[in-house]
């Protein structure tokens, strides 16, 4: 929800909310160099208060039967620990802490989108930020950044535990030795594919919520209340949702990356 657009016609206001603060480090405009402030620092915010909340949580830890924000907390691992023990085979000790971490700071990042559309970057512009977009989640710049950490790992992965092996699937798989150059675009279709899946999937849903909260606060100030409450209940549910499906998606890439089967 909004306040009004206020001067601006109804095709500035969105322009002007889904344009990043974006500042070039070569001088160039739109270059490779270019860094998009404020999903870099929504980014970090987020990051620090996942830190913050654990160290938090890790004083106040009581055994027995925890209530309140720990109990909440243990539901989450508890979860996430379920989650690993059914789409991941052996045992990993970076699996769970990382699926944690990607499900919990993916989260946070989505859900400042239900925070009132017009309050974050009202605060940036009184501090001098021409634009600010406050979900990092709607930069295709985040998405693509965390899913390819997560396809590296992947690969470290791979090589680990399948050596030439897996060098040997470019090579031969899926249509055998004899049409190798056919093999090896698919094999490199197939793990592109992955991390390409994980940003697009992530950006596209949160930046058409984020489309659809600009256009409720284009309404009249009366006649916002109730598509926001409506809409933002849709939204927490396709947060929490977008969060899991990165999780799952992100175990599951890791597993098939873990295991001796050839795909």
């Amino acid at each position: 929800m909004s306040t009004e657009a206020g001067g601006l016609t109804s095709s500035e206001y969105i322009s002007h909310h889904i344009t990043n603060w974006a500042v070039s480090l070569d001088g160039s405009k739109g270059g490779f160099m270019t860094v998009n402030v404020d999903s870099i620092v929504m980014g970090w915010i987020t990051a620090a208060i996942l830190v913050v909340l654990g160290m938090w949580l890790g004083r106040r830890l009581t055994a027995g039967a925890p209530s309140g924000v720990q109990n909440f907390m243990e539901s989450v691992v508890e979860f996430v620990e379920n989650s690993v023990k059914d789409s991941f085979p052996g045992r990993n000790s970076l699996v769970a802490p990382l699926a944690l971490t990607v499900f919990a700071w993916i989260f946070l990042m989505n859900i400042t989108k239900l925070l009132p559309i017009d309050l974050i970057p009202k605060i940036a512009h009184m501090l001098g930020a021409p634009y600010w977009r406050t979900t990092a989640t709607t930069d295709l710049n985040t998405t693509l950044g965390i899913a390819l950490t997560i396809f590296i790992l992947v690969i470290y992965t791979n090589i680990k535990v399948k050596g030439v092996g897996f060098f040997k699937e470019f090579l031969y798989h899926p249509f055998g030795k004899y049409l190798m150059p056919f093999n090896i675009i698919m094999k490199a279709i197939e793990e592109i594919a992955k991390p390409l899946s994980l940003a697009l999937r992530l950006f596209g849903n949160m930046f058409a919520g984020e489309l659809v909260f600009l256009l409720i606060a284009l309404f009249p100030f009366y006649m916002q209340f109730i598509p926001g409450v409506l809409w933002s209940g849709f939204e927490l549910l396709v947060v929490v949702l977008q969060a899991f499906v990165f999780m799952i998606l992100t175990i599951v890439y890791l597993a098939m990356a873990s295991t001796e089967e050839e795909h």
